[in-house]
This record gives C-alpha cells, structure tokens and sequence, in this order.
C-alpha cells in the first residue's frame, strides 16, 4: 500500500509538471515530449487509482486461514456420485498448483462407483480466500456412460468450503465429548477391515459430529476428527457473518445460502458458467484439469467491486 501511494503521488507530480510545460514552455520539442509523456503517465494514473482502491478494501481476516472442504452428491444417482470424484479431481490438481497440502479426513464409496461423500483438509497460504468461492452447488449436465438413448442428464453435487477453526476460534470442555472408535470402511486393503483404528467424536451440547477413518494411526484420526469438529462447531458463528454479507453481495450468497446453483458444467457444449457474475467459459477440459484460477479472479474482482459499490471502503 505505501509502494502504491509513493508510485501515485509521484506520478501526480509528473502530471502536474508536464501539463506546466506544456503550458508555459516556448521549446515546441518540449512541449511534445510532454504531451507524449502525460499521455502514458495518465493512463498508468487511472489503472493506479484503481488499483489503490482495490488494496484500501479490507481483507477478511478468515481468508488468511487454512479450510476444510466437503464435496456431496446431490440429485443425479450414480451420476451425481461420479462428479463428485471428478470435482475432487479437479480441485485436487488446482491445489497441488497452488503447492498446498492436502488431507483426506474421510470419503463414502458408492458401490456402483463415484462417491457420496469426500471431505479433506487443506493448508497452505491464504487457502479459504481462494476457495471460499466454491461453496454451493455445482451443476453437471452430460450424458451418463450407463444412457444407451445419448440423453443428456443433469445432475447436482454440493460443495462446502469452511475456514479451519483454531483451538483459540473454539473453546471445548473435553467433558462435552463422546468419543467412539469403529472399524474403517472402503477402501485400503485388509488392514482397514481388522483394525478400530476409525474414530468418531460427538459435540454432545450441539450434537454436532465429526470423524476419521484415513489413518491407520488412532490418535492421527483423533487429531483430525477434533479439527472437522472445531470448525463445524465455529461455522454456526461464522455463517451468522457470511448471511450478513451474502445479503450484500451476490458473489457470496453460495456461502450463506448453500442451496444455491453457482456453476454449470456442460459437457455437451464444452461450456462453464458461474451464474453469480454470468460468467462463460468454453475451456471445460482445462477447468476439470484444474484450471480454474481465473475463474476465481474474476469472482474476487466481481466482490471486491460490489464492496467498493456499498461503501465498503476504508478510502
């Protein structure tokens, strides 16, 4: 920001400069180097302007977190199982491009494939002010591979992305827990079918639950467990915050209200759309491979407009 107000008032003095040479000096090679001169310098003043509101807005101090993400299968059967997979693929290779660590807390299997659930924790550098974008529900219209009439189908799979909640963010009495330990399902071999190394902690004041069946290490599962269970705990609080500002924006309204269409994926047409900022993109097997950065931008570019827009500033 001080780089910024540097760069701008010494631009402003440049401007000032040139338009008294222009004015005043007799030398007509002057002047011209002045005139060609204030032309660039104007147009690096207006992208500057912009520029410097955009870093006045204040960031959400959520963003700088680390997030817990859940991707489920909606209406659709089978077909809505299956992009889940696909979606956590995608998201999967727009992580490791990001250099972010990824860790599975858990996933459902279905037994005709894909998956009912898939639910993973990632850390790294301003992870939930990149991903809190994808929260809501993801459309996906294409043709089954089990659809012997080429019909196109549609189907829905919800996506949740949480701010990870820090033993700070929650306090918990231990005496409020009950903790219960299972035998892992799916898959992993043997060893997950003679082990009770699965764990599942429950909120018994809220009665909320979280659980773990990844390692094959109890007390990793516990620790893993306790984190989900943290955040589904702060969520309550913080999604107060999110309703508060999705009634501002339409970029976030998918934050707070998780039942709302964000995105269609159409296979058909090769085509994207995020229905917040009307956003169309025909690139659909480089989104699926993880390139998806760009939507995100536009997305924070949409925002952080409507911030500016309701007075959001601190200008």
């Amino acid at each position: 920001m001080i780089d910024a107000y540097n760069e701008y008032t010494n631009i402003s003095s440049n401007i000032e400069n040139n338009r008294i040479i222009i004015k005043t000096d007799d030398d007509p090679e002057m002047k011209e180097m002045a005139k060609m001169e204030l032309a660039e310098l104007e147009k690096r003043f207006e992208v500057l302007e912009e520029e410097t509101k955009q870093l006045l807005i204040p960031k959400d101090p959520e963003d700088s977190k680390n997030a817990m993400m859940e991707i489920r299968a909606g209406t659709g059967g089978d077909e809505a199982g299956i992009f889940v997979g696909d979606l956590f693929t995608m998201y999967t290779k727009y992580m490791h491009k990001k250099g972010w660590k990824l860790e599975l807390i858990g996933q459902t299997e279905r037994s005709s494939g894909g998956y009912s659930k898939i639910a993973i924790n990632i850390s790294g550098p301003d992870v939930y002010g990149e991903l809190k974008y994808e929260s809501g529900v993801h459309r996906v219209q294409r043709v089954p591979k089990t659809e012997s009439q080429g019909r196109v189908h549609t189907s829905a799979v919800s996506v949740v992305v949480l701010p990870e909640a820090d033993e700070v963010d929650v306090v918990i009495n231990p005496a409020d827990l009950r903790w219960d330990t299972f035998r892992a399902s799916g898959a992993g071999g043997q060893h997950v079918n003679k082990t009770e190394s699965a764990v599942r902690v429950t909120h018994i004041p809220s009665g909320t639950v979280a659980e773990s069946q990844e390692s094959r290490n109890q007390l990793r599962n516990r620790e893993i467990a306790m984190t989900a269970l943290r955040t589904r705990i702060y969520e309550k609080e913080y999604k107060k915050h999110i309703d508060a500002i999705a009634n501002k924006r339409k970029t976030m309204v998918s934050t707070g209200d998780r039942s709302a269409k964000i995105r269609t994926y159409n296979y058909p047409q090769g085509r994207m759309t995020d229905h917040r900022i009307n956003l169309t993109l025909y690139s659909l097997d480089s989104i699926m491979g993880g390139d998806i950065q760009n939507i995100i931008d536009s997305l924070k570019v949409s925002e952080n407009a409507e911030k500016l827009k309701a007075g959001e500033s601190i200008a």
